[in-house]
């Protein structure tokens, strides 16, 4: 073998090396970031004790608080006729404070709307003499974005189809829609979030579905038995779960606010 031949050897022999130690580390890289992801299994935000939901989510990233939902501006000196003239279509107007909403169904509010709200506030302070005191503008987005993302992960709505039937009004006092469907049949849709008791209006969502007759199927049009009817309810405690995590009860004026 020649220095040639043994050089080259040697030097794909350190290429295959560190191939194998980058691949080591991106696996390792990869096993963490998944542990944080998903190592609290998700029922766990489930019908757990809080205690031990707190535990389990302290190994993920931590879980926003349902403040995060509101900009608050103090403001002293400006009347609050002044204030709900100026900011009471799209900011709640309270007591020597002004606050936005940053959070809804429609995502987080963007950095310019936070600016633009809150160069407005002082505007107005300014043009009263009065003083002004808000939050620090990046933590308050960086809160709202991520309970924007906790809330996009249970804002669940949980449809149940029945075919061959004509459709239904929905009656008086039923905690779910009933909607027709355009090729018939009706659609029973529950809204988990904004559902003050989920797993009564689920039951009482399958109880119709089963008065009504026909078939019942998904989304997809596969038929719904026992098993999967149960699965689905699972699922919805799980939310339930998740949704007191964050300290959000569902059906609670802040769930409604949050999901609309």
């Amino acid at each position: 073998m020649t220095d040639l031949q043994l050089g080259l050897l040697v030097i794909g022999a350190a290429v295959v090396a560190g191939v194998l130690v980058y691949n080591r580390v991106q696996e390792r890289a990869v096993g963490r970031q998944a542990q944080r992801d998903f190592a609290a299994p998700h029922a766990d935000v489930l019908v757990e004790p809080q205690a031990e939901v707190r535990a389990e989510t302290a190994q993920r990233e931590p879980a926003p608080s349902a403040p995060a939902i509101d900009y608050v501006v103090q403001v002293h000196g400006v009347p609050r006729a002044v204030l709900e003239q100026h900011f009471g279509a799209k900011a709640r107007v309270d007591e020597a404070q002004v606050a936005l909403q940053m959070v809804s169904r429609r995502g987080a509010v963007s950095e310019a709307e936070l600016l633009d709200f809150r160069s407005q506030v002082e505007a107005l302070a300014a043009a009263h003499g009065a003083q002004v005191s808000a939050p620090e503008m990046r933590a308050a987005l960086e809160g709202a974005r991520a309970l924007d993302r906790a809330c996009a992960e249970v804002d669940i709505q949980i449809a149940l189809h029945v075919t061959g039937v004509a459709a239904a009004p929905r009656s008086a006092g039923e905690p779910f829609d009933t909607l027709p469907r355009p090729e018939g049949g009706v659609t029973l849709l529950l809204d988990v979030p904004r559902s003050a008791d989920p797993a009564g209006a689920y039951e009482a969502m399958v109880s119709s579905a089963r008065r009504l007759g026909g078939r019942l199927v998904d989304d997809n049009g596969n038929g719904l038995d026992e098993r999967a009817l149960a699965a689905i309810g699972a699922e919805l405690q799980a939310t339930r779960g998740r949704l007191a995590e964050l300290g959000i009860e569902p059906g609670s004026p802040l769930a409604l606010r949050l999901f609309a």
